[in-house]
């Protein structure tokens, strides 16, 4: 489904576009409030491109037209207070600075997303549930495997019994053992591991709490008692998660 936010949009479009498409995008999204000043002949010269690859742009990512896409971007800039930030995958021909800003802007803006979408009332069960914890496992598989461990040193300090595993036997074993008064915190990029799955399933059957830090409507989502979802859009075939390692991250900040 198209977003009515234009910069959203170009986000989610921007590996579809063309190249000259893409310097329509990148202009946009670095000067968005002086778009709305510029008429199509104004905008192609500025970005350096021709008149209908503007309005293939703006078609690109659900406008009718050029004037569409206007009136929708200025309703964005019109109705938040905060900056937006461009989501969008790295090029082989990109600069230093142009690399230095896609990392940070698609971070922040996955940070924003979270911490918008998050659903506090989740939240704060699963809080309420670590608190009481006799014993809390944290469980992660690759990058989230990082997140693990980064989330059993931050609990130890705060004096909780808290163990990270990521190796999928001793998860089974380590699950076979819990009870009602312990709690797993299962954390994935994608939430359809499977070894990841069996042993939430497992800790689950012997009565333990399952707070899951995943995508939603996911099958570890659906086993979890409390689902905080975090959905990055990132290629996890060809690259290490990033933004999602980040937002699981501070997600765990806000737990503890």
């Amino acid at each position: 489904m198209l977003s009515s936010d234009p910069i959203i949009e170009v986000g989610r479009q921007y590996d579809s576009l063309r190249r000259s498409e893409k310097k329509v995008a990148d202009w946009v999204l670095s000067e968005p409030a002086t778009c709305i000043s510029l008429n199509i002949g104004q905008l192609a010269k500025q970005v350096g491109v021709s008149e209908p690859t503007v309005m293939r742009f703006c078609k690109a990512i659900g406008c009718k037209g050029f004037q569409d896409f206007k009136l929708k971007l200025a309703r964005t800039l019109g109705a938040v207070s905060i900056p937006r930030f461009a989501s969008m995958t790295l090029d082989r021909d990109d600069s230093t600075e142009s690399l230095k800003n896609k990392v940070f802007d698609s971070t922040i803006q996955e940070l924003i997303q979270v911490r918008d979408r998050i659903n506090i009332v989740g939240l704060q069960s699963a809080i309420d549930v670590l608190c009481d914890a006799r014993r809390i496992e944290f469980f992660g598989f690759g990058a989230s495997a990082a997140v693990a461990r980064d989330a059993r040193h931050k609990f130890i300090r705060l004096k909780s019994t808290a163990v990270s595993c990521a190796d999928p036997h001793i998860q089974l074993i380590s699950a076979s053992t819990m009870s009602r008064d312990d709690v797993v915190v299962a954390i994935s990029q994608t939430g359809r591991s499977k070894d990841l799955i069996h042993s939430v399933k497992l800790a689950r059957e012997h009565g333990a709490s399952i707070v899951g830090i995943c995508p939603d409507h996911t099958p570890l989502a659906e086993y979890s008692d409390f689902s905080l979802a975090i959905a990055a859009e990132e290629n996890t075939e060809l690259f290490t998660p990033l933004t999602s390692r980040i937002a699981h991250l501070v997600v765990i900040d806000v737990l503890a």
